[in-house]
């Protein structure tokens, strides 16, 4: 049943979605979202997603929202309505305009005194949206008559009911609380409570009040009435400490049953008999739950607790062992045909390996069980067929070879090197919105993956390391390091290649060590006698991490060692992963640490390396720094590493995929513009470059296009080019200054300049971005490597308040205070003033102690 309100929620990602989870659905506006076909799985199980449109939006667009599993999309336009009725989808999941007689919901925008006239009589959920939000009273009496108001977020709240709230916010306890009915004589509700998904376990009845069930939405905990002390709240577990964790209330079709959907404390059941996980049954604390359910428990306490040696803890060390029994399981499924209790048990023998692999990988029956409701929603069928490498054995060898010959060919049209092409008219229109939005980059579901490595390093250090090295990169190593001074034969690189690196070293060295304070101490007379200092020392022990993976990065050894130099860092410890094919790390990468007088180069990436920095092992000094850029395991490493206490370890900056944004006017030289394009679009899928073309002609517009495509055709990574450009845009406008305007919103890691008169525009019109490359004969490339300033910059947005690594990133600035006689003269008075205000006595005391034996009282 829906919740008697609707609140309407600026975006996905904003704090107010998990406040009102537990007490129903909520609406999003489309311009808000960024979709993918797992966008959906962000949101709790619990809770139902419905997404607004505006008219501009198409018909496929609305496909792919019902298609990721949004529940009901919302049409004010009965054009819109229209057409996509027509397309024959289920008109149960829209709410179209209220003159339309489709069976689906209804939306409502007329002034509340007209509601009236718009009776249930079909007993559909009407939803109304109004120009002001309505009073609490007036909110109650449309929920009550079975009315479905849409209030936006900030005008809601959690708290219970008060009279003396000024705020003017809707209760939303008080709307959930005024729909319920009951004929029992003490006005209590009966409440069942449940286990969450996958579960949804009974686990006993209890009796709720108007001011426990307002206590637990407000308080996200279990909250009910005592029947034997009629005057007080009953919070479950507050003294035996199985508490529990609400995460959603509903109510029953007739209103007079409210259920509960809980999360216990592990370890503890719902029953007062400890022993016991529900009233209804005998399932035990320790093992509670049926089939699939009991065996993702099971499963999940053996990954973190099986020994060693026993044959689960063997299936989640040995990954080929694991494939191996769920090919073999598969077969023997199959093989079972026609006799019913074989199928049922080789199947229970399929899924135990299927669940294994998932636990393995961080995932849990729930999240399985999402995935599938999320399918079921889908109104797009594909046609079913398997892929051809399943399909009958005496077909498969014929279709193998034709695919090998496909290969084999060059790319055909069907690879497109195409950016959409969007004529900005306002700056916040959906479609501009859209093009400024990166690819999503959800930390929350990688972290499941992490949190097991950093642990294993954490715990078992060098041995750790080098499994994962081996596991990950391919790799067996005896040792995790290599210690300077390093060998001859592993910098074996060609003259020319180490003349560019020395190059480049010089002039990146020369730039940062211009960054440096101008004098040792800067001192400043803020009073008579009152001399304030700063002076900057060195970051002791920095990590510096260098990728590998799809592209060998020597010049990011360059860009964080040499700064680190500059600024004097005691201890510089890289690490970077051996490659698979070798086993060795790459020469360029060791000659840098060569260079810099690295310590030692770490021989592993990924969050493992990150963890190795962080915390230290046996063979690896603690570092109180981590810097560098790395793929999305190593970002959710650093973040992790920065927040835990125990590692003490700070961070460059948030990471994302890389990105450029070029602003070009009719004068570009098409070929400079498309090449500058290119170079960020290689990097990687999740990639994003955008194009502000200013004044274009259509025939400017074309070359662009016809350059970007015609050079990437003979790219080596053409393919991933192709796919970053298919998230990538051309946004078109009239003038200069709007073009900075967008940019600014962006927040570009690069941008690249290739305007008339580029130079008359920096710094006046720049407010955020990364590194600014000014004028047609300044490719981003430079930058990357010889230039001289820092190519580790900021993504993803965050150059609206992060700098790029400069040569203070590796600085710690410390103050000091020098008070004289005078000085304590001048300013004790006010010291003492501000410190009895803030009633800290001994504060203020220790002033005034000073102050008589001075004679200055």
């Amino acid at each position: 049943m829906t919740f008697p309100v609707l609140p309407l929620v600026s975006s996905a990602e904003s704090p107010q979605v998990e406040l009102f989870s537990v007490v129903g659905h909520i609406l999003l506006p489309y311009s808000s979202l960024s979709i993918n076909k797992h966008w959906l799985n962000q949101f709790p199980h619990e809770l139902a997603v419905y997404v607004e449109v505006d008219k501009d939006v198409t018909v496929d667009q609305i496909v792919e929202l019902l298609n990721t599993g949004v529940e009901r999309v919302f049409i004010h336009d009965e054009e819109q309505f229209t057409a996509v009725i027509a397309e024959d989808l289920p008109a149960t999941r829209f709410a179209g305009p209220v003159k339309s007689n489709s069976g689906s919901s209804l939306i409502v925008t007329e002034k509340l005194d007209d509601i009236s006239k718009y009776n249930n009589k079909e007993n559909r959920d009407i939803y109304i949206k109004l120009a002001q939000t309505p009073s609490q009273t007036k909110a109650n009496e449309l929920a009550q008559a079975g009315y479905i108001p849409i209030i936006p977020g900030d005008e809601l709240t959690t708290k219970k009911p008060d009279s003396s709230d000024k705020s003017g916010k809707i209760s939303i306890s008080a709307l959930f609380i005024s729909t319920l009915t009951t004929d029992r004589p003490d006005g209590l509700y009966t409440t069942l409570i449940t286990s969450p998904a996958p579960e949804y376990t009974a686990l006993g009845i209890v009796y709720s009040s108007d001011a426990s069930i307002a206590a637990s939405i407000e308080e996200r905990v279990g909250v009910y009435q005592s029947r034997k002390r009629t005057h007080e709240l009953w919070y479950k577990g507050k003294t035996s400490g199985a508490t529990q964790k609400v995460l959603a209330i509903t109510k029953d079709c007739d209103s007079d049953v409210v259920q509960f959907i809980v999360e216990g404390r592990k370890g503890y059941g719902f029953c007062h008999k400890e022993t016991q996980y529900t009233c209804f049954g005998d399932d035990t604390v320790a093992s509670p739950g049926k089939g699939l359910a009991k065996l993702d428990k099971t499963l999940q306490d053996r990954f973190e607790n099986a020994t060693e040696g026993s044959y689960t803890r063997r299936l989640f060390n040995d990954e080929s062992l694991l494939v191996a029994k769920l090919k073999e399981e598969l077969d023997e499924l199959v093989d079972a045909k026609g006799n019913k209790d074989e199928i049922a048990w080789e199947a229970a023998d399929l899924l135990y390996f299927v669940m294994t692999w998932c636990v393995k990988n961080g995932v849990n029956l729930a999240d399985v069980e999402k995935n599938l409701d999320i399918k079921a929603l889908k109104v797009t069928r594909r046609k079913g067929d398997a892929k051809p490498q399943y399909t009958q054995a005496e077909n498969k060898k014929k279709e193998e070879e034709e695919e090998e010959k496909e290969t084999e060919k060059e790319p055909t049209a069907s690879v497109s090197y195409n950016m959409e092409t969007i004529t900005v008219d306002n700056i916040d229109s959906s479609d501009v919105i859209r093009a400024m939005t990166r690819p999503v980059q959800k930390t929350s579901d990688i972290m499941k993956l992490v949190l097991p490595i950093i642990e294993a390093v954490k715990s078992r250090g060098d041995s750790a390391l080098l499994e994962l090295t081996a596991k990950f990169d391919g790799v067996q190593l005896e040792t995790p390091v290599l210690s300077a001074p390093f060998p001859s034969e592993l910098m074996d690189i060609s003259q020319e290649m180490k003349d560019a690196i020395d190059l480049s070293m010089s002039n990146i060295e020369k730039f940062h060590r211009a960054q440096l304070p101008k004098e040792e101490v800067m001192t400043v007379q803020t009073c008579p006698g009152v001399y304030c200092s700063r002076f900057a020392k060195p970051i002791e022990n920095v990590g510096l991490y260098v990728p590998g993976g799809t592209a060998v990065l020597p010049s990011t050894a360059m860009m964080l060692g040499v700064p680190a130099k500059v600024a004097g860092c005691k201890n510089i410890i890289i690490a970077s992963p051996p490659a698979r094919a070798t086993g060795k790390l790459t020469p360029e990468v060791v000659y840098v640490a060569h260079k810099l007088g690295a310590q030692k180069i770490v021989m592993a990436g990924g969050a493992q390396a990150v963890t190795a920095m962080a915390y230290g092992t046996e063979s690896i000094i603690k570092c109180d720094k981590i810097l560098g850029p790395g793929n999305q395991f190593v970002t959710a490493a650093k973040m992790y590493v920065q927040n835990d206490t125990q590692a003490l370890c700070s961070i460059d900056m948030p990471a994302g995929p890389s990105e450029v944004l070029v602003i070009a006017d009719s004068n570009a030289d098409a070929d400079f513009v498309a090449s500058d394009l290119l170079s960020q679009a290689e990097h990687g899928i999740d990639s994003q470059v955008i194009l502000i073309g200013v004044g274009l002609t259509t025939e400017k517009l074309d070359s662009f296009k016809d350059a970007v495509s015609r050079q990437a055709s003979v790219l080596p990574r053409k393919e991933i080019v192709s796919k970053c450009l298919s998230h990538s845009f051309i946004l078109l406008v009239q003038t200069y200054d709007e073009a900075f305007n967008l940019s600014n919103k962006y927040a570009p890691e690069h941008l690249i300049l290739q305007i008339d008169d580029a130079k008359s525009f920096v710094p006046s019109h720049i407010e955020n971005a990364g590194s600014v490359f000014v004028g047609a004969l300044s490719p981003e490339s430079c930058g990357d490597y010889s230039s001289g300033t820092n190519h580790t910059l900021p993504t993803y947005g965050y150059a609206r308040q992060y700098s790029g690594v400069n040569t203070a990133t590796f600085q710690k600035f410390i103050t000091s205070q020098d008070v004289t006689k005078t000085g304590l003269q001048s300013i004790g008075k006010a010291v003492m003033t501000l410190a009895h205000v803030e009633g800290l006595e001994a504060h203020r005391r220790a002033v005034e102690v000073r102050m008589e034996k001075l004679g200055l009282l």
